[in-house]
């Protein structure tokens, strides 16, 4: 009687001629950040094991593929060709994982934002995006202003930002960094009736001390040409409110105890149900500009796909 073996469609991988699985992530790391102990804090590991990882990686491949310059390393020619290939084998090992990983058992989306974006933006609107995706279950953090797109807890963020972002995170343009004064009806009924932009400073401020690196009363008044000072000194200590938050600033502008300044679309709802009024026109551009984070790896996960589609909808 003839035996029948159940043969394989595919030819057997020599699993003989890969290196230390384990050592790549630890190479991919370094290679990116120019850094052992970037790499290290990057994958939770020691400096120590990263840099065993990489000699039992070039011991591996009898090849050196670093240069180490005092504190600084760089990739050999050879390791520069490595790296290459390890990308994008990690990638569609990625792609592959997120392809076939059932939604069910996928953990929560983690969006990192500020408080006020949060509150004055996102989760009045959170509602629509779970009707519209019932299979994506959303994390929200939410952060003070002076913070970076924290990759280790979260997969995407809206974020302001004043500088280039590192090539391994994708951006995407977002909201429209204007900048411009809000304070209740109220409160403009309390002052002249032909007022001026200059008139602003002689007058209750509330600024948020976490953002002046990114806009401030000064700088918008400077914008128009005017020196932000009060007319008279003396009101100097009155004129100025400082809180954390430009959600608290616009509360305590809706309360009618002073006057924002807003950055972004965060006013627009008390500004359609007349809550806010802008009190003048000028408008002034802030340091850097809105947008939408996420690590290039993960920009085709079909989750980021789908809440980056939803957010530019709601814009």
């Amino acid at each position: 009687m003839k035996e029948h073996r159940n043969e394989s469609a595919f030819e057997q991988i020599d699993l003989r001629k890969l290196p230390p699985l384990k050592a790549l992530k630890g190479f991919e790391a370094t290679a990116r950040l120019a850094s052992v102990r970037g790499a290290a804090e990057e994958l939770n590991l020691t400096h120590p094991a990263i840099s065993h990882q990489i000699q039992t990686l070039e011991e591996s491949l009898a090849c050196k593929l670093f240069i180490r310059e005092g504190r600084t390393i760089r990739l050999t020619e050879a390791g520069s060709r490595y790296y290459q290939f390890v990308r994008q084998a990690l990638n569609i090992l990625i792609a592959g994982t997120e392809e076939v990983r059932d939604n069910t058992s996928q953990p929560p989306l983690r969006v990192q934002t500020y408080v006020t974006t949060s509150i004055r933006w996102l989760a009045p609107r959170l509602n629509r995006f779970r009707q519209q995706h019932p299979d994506i279950t959303l994390q929200v953090s939410t952060y003070s202003a002076d913070w970076r797109f924290d990759e280790k807890h979260a997969d995407i963020a809206i974020i302001y930002k004043t500088q280039p972002l590192p090539e391994h995170l994708s951006w995407q343009p977002f909201f429209q960094s204007k900048v411009f004064p809000v304070c209740s009806p109220e409160f403009l009924a309390k002052l002249p009736s032909q007022l001026e932009t200059h008139d602003l400073k002689n007058y209750p401020l509330i600024s948020v001390y976490t953002e002046n690196k990114y806009w401030s009363w000064q700088n918008w008044f400077e914008s128009a040409g005017i020196d932000h000072k009060p007319d008279n000194k003396a009101q100097t200590s009155l004129n100025c409110m400082d809180v954390d938050t430009l959600a608290a600033a616009l509360e305590m502008a809706i309360i009618g105890e002073g006057i924002a300044l807003v950055n972004g679309p965060f006013a627009d709802k008390d500004l359609a149900s007349g809550r806010l009024v802008i009190p003048v026109e000028h408008t002034a551009k802030g340091f850097g500009e809105w947008g939408i984070v996420c690590h290039k790896n993960l920009a085709e996960d079909k989750r980021i796909k789908a809440f980056i589609a939803w957010l530019l909808d709601e814009q």
